[in-house]
């Protein structure tokens, strides 16, 4: 018997059982859709993290404060510490101990409630200064965006991302409308243009900036920063920029190391790194979850030719008889195991591209279609139905023509 008649003895035997061998297909149908779409959440998430936080720029550093302990012993989380101030910023703008550094913006944030007449929205509000727009790449929409002599006099101004101007049902024409920040009343300066795409365009839509000062004064009542950023003059500059910043705060801490310095510094890099490590990790989790769908539709493979191989006794026996050799009939079993897994493979491929670009209108979530992991999964596929077609296969080839024959 040839190749080819094999294969169609092989097909016509999977045919006359479809509902036994869709079921079948089902199993291996729905780890590969489950392997697609889960490494497709993944890769998207990586890239969606990665370009929010190559939105910074190769050449910016956040400069964060430690953490603290509470007088009953409770540790806070890094970033809760007081330590930094506007007076920390202004010593990191200096040219002469830190030449490296082009631009210095300290910021402020905290949830606040906006509101214009009736309506009202939660949103982050954030004191900085106008280096903030170069620092972090923010263009305006509308308007202009605050002066660092409105930051001195401590104006009432505010610039919003559109998401926020939005929600307040600001219309068309914002600039120069008043609205409450948490209670004090601002005139609105300018309307951010929106942020590129990502899992973060939405957090950095939706935001109120105000002057540094005014925030300080007139919202939180505090002289400390959250964060202060930091862009060095160059890329090839950024780490002479990263090693001033740190011996400055050092000097002004009067730490006498970088293990004793309430804060840290970060660059795009440090931060890519750790999300890459996180994404890739959740990544082979999620796969590997997806994975044991296809071990339990190879099982599905072994039950079904097994099955099969009982019901066909004595058409083995009289194949057998007619001068089958126990290769032709291990390579006709074989057949019949891999198109099953080969026509689960192709389905589930199918139905997990369906999956990538339907469910993101409904998760909000983005997911890639990954070319190597469809393929990897194809092949896979065919190779579970070979290898879970083994045994039967095997148990069908050493069955004797007498013994067969003789089968009821």
């Amino acid at each position: 018997m040839s190749l080819l008649e094999t294969l169609r003895s092989g097909l016509e035997a999977i045919a006359a059982h479809r509902l036994r061998s869709a079921l079948t297909v089902l199993g291996i149908l729905i780890g590969v859709a489950a392997v697609i779409l889960t490494v497709g959440l993944g890769e998207g998430a990586t890239s969606s993290v990665n370009a929010a936080i190559s939105s910074l720029g190769a050449t910016t550093l956040i400069v964060t404060p430690g953490s603290t302990t509470s007088s009953s012993g409770v540790r806070g989380g890094f970033g809760s510490s007081t330590a930094l101030t506007t007076t920390d910023a202004e010593a990191l703008g200096s040219k002469v101990d830190c030449p490296d550094v082009a631009a210095v913006a300290p910021s402020i944030s905290r949830e606040e409630v906006l509101s214009d007449g009736t309506t009202t929205w939660t949103t982050s509000v954030v004191g900085t200064t106008p280096a903030y727009a170069q620092i972090l790449h923010r263009t305006m929409a509308e308007g202009s965006f605050f002066t660092e002599a409105q930051v001195q006099e401590q104006a009432d101004v505010v610039v919003l991302g559109p998401l926020t101007a939005e929600e307040l049902g600001l219309g068309f024409d914002p600039v120069g409308q008043t609205v409450d920040v948490a209670g004090v009343p601002m005139t609105v300066q300018g309307v951010l243009a929106e942020a590129s795409s990502g899992a973060s365009a939405t957090a950095e839509d939706d935001l109120a900036l105000v002057p540094i000062s005014t925030a300080q004064s007139q919202l939180f009542g505090t002289t400390s920063v959250s964060e202060i950023y930091l862009a060095a003059r160059s890329t090839s500059d950024l780490g002479a920029a990263q090693q001033e910043a740190e011996d400055e705060l050092l000097n002004l801490q009067g730490a006498t190391s970088p293990a004793a310095a309430d804060f840290t510094i970060t660059t795009e890099t440090s931060i890519l790194s750790t999300a890459d490590s996180v994404d890739n990790t959740l990544t082979v989790l999620l796969a590997g979850i997806a994975a044991i769908s296809l071990l339990v539709g190879g099982i599905g493979v072994m039950n079904i030719m097994l099955v099969s191989v009982t019901e066909r006794v004595r058409e083995i026996g009289l194949r057998k008889a007619l001068g089958a050799t126990p290769a032709l009939i291990r390579r006709q079993f074989l057949t019949e195991a891999s198109a099953l897994g080969l026509a689960g493979g192709l389905v589930g491929a199918l139905v997990g591209v369906a999956g990538a670009v339907g469910l993101p209108h409904v998760i909000s979530d983005h997911i890639d279609i990954s070319g190597a992991a469809i393929a990897g999964a194809i092949v896979v596929s065919v190779g579970i139905g070979l290898i879970f077609g083994v045994y039967p296969a095997t148990r069908a080839a050493r069955l004797t023509p007498i013994d067969a024959l003789r089968s009821e």
